[in-house]
């Protein structure tokens, strides 16, 4: 299994790669460490929060729920792990319409 950290740095390159014109932002946990999620996926006039998992049932921090479900509300927001990597993906191509 790989480390969590493995995982958002393959997500981050698979992104790009998959979402032509797309950027990917890791978001720093040690500066609000308040349960924003990790990744802000950026394109055109769209963007994404992704909060990485390094697996489906991996323990949460206090209030990565809400802030989850607060920005999926504002835009495209979910939890992403290796189980359900290629259903996120697929609604990201769709959601960023590449």
């Amino acid at each position: 299994m790989k480390s969590e950290a493995t995982f958002k740095t393959d997500l981050i390159n698979r992104i790009e790669k998959e979402i032509p014109g797309s950027m990917v932002f890791h978001l720093d946990p040690n500066v609000d460490g308040s349960g924003i999620p990790d990744l802000l996926v950026l394109c055109d006039d769209k963007w994404g929060a992704l909060e990485g998992k390094k697996h489906k049932d991996a323990a949460r921090r206090k209030h990565q729920e809400y802030y989850v479900e607060k920005m999926g509300s504002m835009g495209y927001s979910t939890f992403i792990s290796p189980e359900n990597e290629d259903a996120v993906m697929e609604e990201l191509h769709i959601y960023f319409g590449r």
